[in-house]
């Protein structure tokens, strides 16, 4: 498990990176289609999820996790799309007290594989070890997604 906090005294920043076995342009769509995010953004417990996106720069997006506690509802706007390799949002939920947050995911080509790597920026502090695992976790989920070919 690759995972790493970075503090700056600017912003505090959530860093997670994890290699998949997977192309670039795969693993891009992935965090674009709501059907893919449903299988994959299953974070700790999350029991099921739903997303709704519209996938262009200004575009908004929703995502529904339902855990044991009731629904944690995230929702953004898309900030810049670059295919294949940078997707930057907004990201508001109740977890991160509600404030609107920062979200970099950076897709870097290693031959057959990609290191994707997300910045969760402006993050409360009391939020940041929940978004790390929550990052860990559905990177995770994103991985084993493409190992058994749900994903590309």
């Amino acid at each position: 498990m690759n995972a790493a906090v970075t503090n700056n005294l600017a912003s505090a920043a959530v860093v997670v990176r994890r290699t998949i076995a997977a192309s670039a342009e795969d693993l891009f769509d992935a965090w674009l289609d709501p059907e893919a995010l449903a299988q994959w953004m299953r974070p700790g417990t999350i029991m099921s999820t739903a997303a709704r996106v519209e996938p262009r720069v200004g575009g908004a997006y929703e995502i529904i996790m339902q855990a044991e506690s009731g629904p944690i509802v995230t929702k953004g706007v898309y900030r810049h799309i670059e295919r294949p390799k940078r997707l930057v949002f907004t990201w508001i939920s109740g977890p991160a007290e509600n404030q609107e947050t920062l979200v970099t995911v950076d897709f870097v080509r290693l031959d057959k594989r990609t290191e994707v790597i997300v910045t969760h920026e402006l993050l409360p502090e009391s939020a940041m070890p929940s978004h790390r695992n929550g990052w860990t976790s559905g990177l995770e989920h994103l991985d084993e997604a493409c190992q058994k070919g749900l994903i590309g």
